[in-house]
């Protein structure tokens, strides 16, 4: 027992004294070009800055008050066309889904909004998405799933047109774009609110 205790204590010396050298290491190197380690910029030696035109091709998303919706239109007509051949065969010709692939099309949410309750409910783009805006965002950056990012902008308004119209919340003759998109108010839009929470001891 004697000797096991002498090993542990030995361990644990080992590893303050490694811990010491280690800091010591440290805070020569951070004045080693004579400024404090939190005033220097850090050097990876790793890729290159991005090009402009590079990061336009990533920055493509679009948040729920519209910031990033590019130029570009559709109509329901538009959209209509473009459904059919690139959207259909997952989510079926009225947007009624097809295995686990959504359904898109639908006004009736249960009852109270209680989805979290009523696990069988689908939520579709009528009776659950609160913003118009993201609905842009989502099909253009991820559909369709056999080729997310293919869509143009003209065709993914077009998509948006169609899908709003069929879920009864704008006209047939609406024309989608960037500042008409983002006066679109969606059915379930007053079910959501602004999370608030400043955390507690049991929420972090």
């Amino acid at each position: 027992m004697a000797d096991r205790l002498i090993y542990r204590g030995n361990k644990i010396l080992n590893r303050v004294v490694l811990s010491i050298v280690l800091f010591i290491y440290c805070a020569a190197c951070a004045q080693a070009d004579g400024a404090p380690i939190a005033q220097r910029r850090p050097r990876y030696e790793l890729g290159r800055a991005p090009s402009a035109a590079e990061i336009a091709a990533l920055d493509i998303d679009v948040n729920p008050a519209g910031a990033g919706l590019p130029e570009g239109q559709g109509t329901t007509a538009t959209g209509a066309t473009t459904y059919a051949l690139k959207c259909a065969a997952c989510h079926g010709p009225s947007g009624e889904g097809i295995d686990k692939s959504p359904r898109l099309i639908g006004t009736v949410p249960p009852p109270g909004f209680a989805f979290a309750s009523d696990a069988s409910a689908p939520k579709t783009i009528g009776n659950y998405w609160p913003f118009a805006t993201t609905l842009y965002d989502y099909i253009h950056r991820a559909m369709p799933i056999t080729a997310p990012g293919s869509l143009t902008s003209d065709e993914t308004y077009g998509l948006v047109a169609f899908l709003l119209e069929r879920n009864g919340i704008v006209p047939a003759t609406m024309v989608i774009d960037a500042k008409s998109l983002q006066r679109v108010v969606m059915p379930a839009r007053r079910y959501f609110v602004r999370d608030n929470r400043l955390g507690s001891p049991t929420f972090r």
